[in-house]
């Protein structure tokens, strides 16, 4: 189903910065059109901008097994059970860089796996009333028995735990809350859907 309006149906009346550190926010003032005819009175937003970014899940479809990994997330220390969550690799696109190159990068620096392969599945907003931040999701085929140890870039900081987990088991952790971050809930749900297409592919391979 086909949206109803498009860009010609905005009409952006400001922009300004309201903060720019390591992430940025913006203001938009602007009007749009309505369902019911003619147009909206002047709109206010704060929108958070923070780029787009990348969304790996590593599956090994030989051993049916999820490459996971840990890290601390300081935004969620005050409504989590721990600050410390499962996620799938993740990493923002710079300019001038591709999606699919940042996804095989990213991959290797918290992971220290090489994709087999690696294909591109979808791509999705984060989170669309506060920011303006889109994933480009990919699934790569990895050797689930090469993965261990710790990862990540000193310099960002990052101090990352490689977690292998039965897909099973990963589903399970989401289903039943271990597992709430939305970019890893999105992707285990997908290979819940999908992986027996996987493992038919790699047996014919």
């Amino acid at each position: 189903m086909n949206s109803t309006f498009n860009h010609e149906d905005v009409e952006l009346l400001g922009k300004k910065t309201l903060y720019k550190g390591f992430f940025k926010m913006e203001e938009y003032k602007f009007k749009h059109r309505l369902f019911d005819g003619g147009w909206s009175e002047v709109v206010t937003r704060e929108v958070f901008e923070r780029g787009h970014a990348v969304v790996v899940l590593p599956y090994d479809p030989v051993n049916d097994k999820v490459v996971l990994i840990e890290q601390i997330r300081i935004p969620v220390l005050e409504s989590a059970s721990t600050p410390w969550l499962l996620e799938l690799v993740a990493g923002m696109i710079d300019p001038g860089q591709t999606s699919q190159n940042v996804a095989v990068k990213e991959l290797q620096e918290e992971t220290g796996l090489t994709a087999k392969s690696i294909t591109k599945v979808n791509q999705y907003f984060s989170s669309p009333g506060g920011t303006s931040e889109r994933f480009d999701f990919y699934w790569a085929a990895v050797d689930s028995t090469c993965a261990t140890g710790h990862y990540g870039l000193a310099e960002e900081h990052e101090d990352i735990k490689v977690h292998v987990v039965d897909r099973e088991l990963a589903y399970t952790m989401m289903t039943n809350g271990r597992i709430d971050n939305a970019s890893t809930v999105i992707g285990l749900q997908w290979l819940q859907l999908n992986y027996r297409d996987l493992l038919q592919t790699d047996c014919e391979k």
